[in-house]
């Protein structure tokens, strides 16, 4: 278990059931019968009994749970300048079950970040984390993008970003101010969450979207160097990595497909130090696209968030190494596939369920790892 550098060779995703007294709050904020103070000291108290809890299973690094949040992307998003989130008839994408709340974001003006509400929550988070390490968790560049460009239907572009080249590097500038600045708060360990690349790996939304005239090879390649260019203020002491997900609501989820149409291009050229990497079906395919993998570590994502049952630690054992034949066993990580609570409604188990997953994740890390 010599591993004392994020990502961890246990580590989470991010997200946690909401306790159900957090929600009726924020249910009785919504109605207009609670506070806006209300509600923050409801979260304050739900994510001081959260950080307890996983520092008591023994996790080297701690999140929020994302308590604050909605939705695990839009109200990051619609917190930068030049954002502006607004209704929607239906979700941008369908998942293969319960729909979440339908919103979206636009995107009205220069892009950019300032005064962002999430630095003061990681200054909560990093306040309580003491020996641990807070890690904060944003969506990745690329999805603001993905969703006001490439899923939306009627995207007019506004006179700065008529040519595109210009959209992409004012998100990348805008990401690297972010990044300073939750440095500067102290944080050293960062996740981009993205759904994009889920989305690319999926045969049939590669087909819908090149039926409406979008190169993805190209997009993929833009998105890769927008990322890296907001890598560039990346300090050395510094972990930033990136989660990928097909999808996560009620536990259902709206892509299918192995890495194999985006490792060359995402796992060959992008800098990230890490990726999370979903691994908790055959819906996720093979390991080989992994032999695209350079220097980064590999968390990898066997066990399912989406339901409660525990795997079996010899199936999960076994998996790690047959990953090993692509990537180095030092290189490789275990954690959740994916967060508990993508939204504020959360997967389909039990708080207990959830913490049992932890434990297990840890058990056969320790095993693997010795």
């Amino acid at each position: 278990m010599n591993n004392t550098k994020a990502p961890f060779r246990y580590d989470i995703v991010g997200s946690f059931l909401r306790p159900v007294a957090l929600m009726k709050m924020r249910e009785a904020f919504a109605n207009g019968n609670a506070t806006a103070e209300d509600l923050r000291q409801a979260e304050d108290a739900a994510i001081r009994d959260l950080v307890a809890k996983e520092k008591e299973v023994g996790l080297c690094a701690v999140t929020d749970g994302e308590f604050r949040r909605r939705y695990w992307h839009l109200d990051f998003l619609a917190a930068l300048g030049g954002v502006e989130e607004i209704g929607a008839a239906h979700w941008s994408v369908a998942f293969k079950g319960a729909q979440p709340k339908a919103a979206t974001v636009k995107i009205v003006d220069k892009v950019d970040f300032g005064a962002h509400p999430f630095l003061d929550h990681f200054q909560f988070l990093n306040d309580l984390a003491g020996d641990a390490i807070a890690k904060m968790t944003i969506p990745s560049p690329s999805m603001l993008h993905l969703i006001c460009c490439v899923r939306a239907t009627d995207y007019a572009p506004i006179p700065r970003y008529e040519k595109e080249d210009a959209l992409f590097e004012d998100i990348a500038l805008a990401y690297q101010k972010a990044i300073r600045a939750f440095y500067e708060a102290g944080c050293r360990y960062l996740q981009l969450d993205d759904t994009s690349w889920g989305e690319f790996c999926d045969p049939e939304k590669r087909a819908a979207y090149e039926a409406r005239g979008f190169n993805l090879d190209r997009i993929e390649r833009a998105y890769v160097a927008m990322i890296n260019r907001a890598l560039e203020a990346k300090p050395a002491d510094m972990t930033i990595t990136m989660h990928i997900c097909r999808g996560n609501f009620r536990s259902t989820w709206f892509s299918s497909g192995g890495y194999e149409p985006v490792a060359e291009i995402l796992f060959g050229g992008c800098r990230v130090d890490g990726f999370f990497l979903e691994y908790d079906s055959d819906r996720a395919g093979g390991f080989a696209p992994l032999d695209h993998i350079k220097d980064q570590r590999v968390v990898l994502g066997l066990v399912t968030s989406k339901s409660g049952a525990l795997e079996k630690r010899e199936d999960i054992i076994a998996r790690i190494h047959e990953a090993e034949k692509h990537v180095p066993l030092d290189q490789l990580c275990l954690s959740p596939q994916c967060g508990f609570s993508s939204t504020e409604e959360g997967n389909i188990l039990t708080e207990e369920e959830q913490w049992n997953k932890l434990r297990f994740i840890k058990e056969v890390a320790e095993l693997v790892w010795k």
